[in-house]
């Protein structure tokens, strides 16, 4: 097995490519250890020291490190972790706890819902996932779109331009009703 590895516009996270499905739809966050109880594959990258946190995409896996360790002493060992997982041939995620990724929403904005969550399945998702991560819709009130940032795109570094120049000024092209665009937790 050959695990291609690529860097992501976030330092701290680095996205791995084993060949293989990863997940058959949807994507999977572990922010922390303890969320990943349900998938052996991100328990198993937890076990390895410095590891801060595991996003699981159809193809690929993302690695946040904690500041204190650097990729040269961590990337053999979260390969050797997959490589590991991939062949004792254990499923990435025991049952059902992959998402399809958007949160539901009820309300008078029905119509605008859609098309923003439309938007972001064609134009913006497809895109991230190169980068290593995920943005998910989670709401919207008064002109403003809320979003969840994962993988890669939470906490980095160009988050901001990318949220308030790229998928803002998207949105509000197509749907006038958009005002904002603002992360959440």
């Amino acid at each position: 097995m050959f695990i291609q590895t690529e860097t992501t516009p976030n330092p701290a996270t680095l996205k791995f490519l084993p060949g293989e499905t990863v997940l058959g739809q949807g994507t999977a966050d572990f922010p922390t250890a303890e969320a990943a109880a349900t998938s052996p594959l991100a328990r198993r990258i937890f076990a390895i020291n410095g590891v801060a946190g595991v996003f699981l995409g159809s193809d690929f896996i993302t690695v946040t490190k904690n500041d204190s360790v650097v990729w040269d002493h961590l990337k053999p060992s979260v390969l050797g972790a997959v490589m590991e997982h991939f062949q004792s041939g254990a499923a990435a995620i025991e049952g059902s706890a992959a998402t399809g990724g958007h949160s539901a929403h009820d309300g008078p904005d029905g119509e605008i819902v859609e098309q923003i969550k439309e938007l972001l399945d064609t134009r913006v998702r497809p895109a991230v996932a190169q980068d290593g991560g995920d943005i998910t819709f989670h709401g919207f009130d008064r002109g403003v779109v809320y979003l969840h940032m994962q993988g890669a795109c939470a906490g980095c570094p160009s988050s901001t331009l990318t949220l308030k120049m790229g998928i803002e000024n998207l949105l509000r092209h197509y749907i006038p009703e958009v005002t904002e665009v603002r992360p959440v937790g």
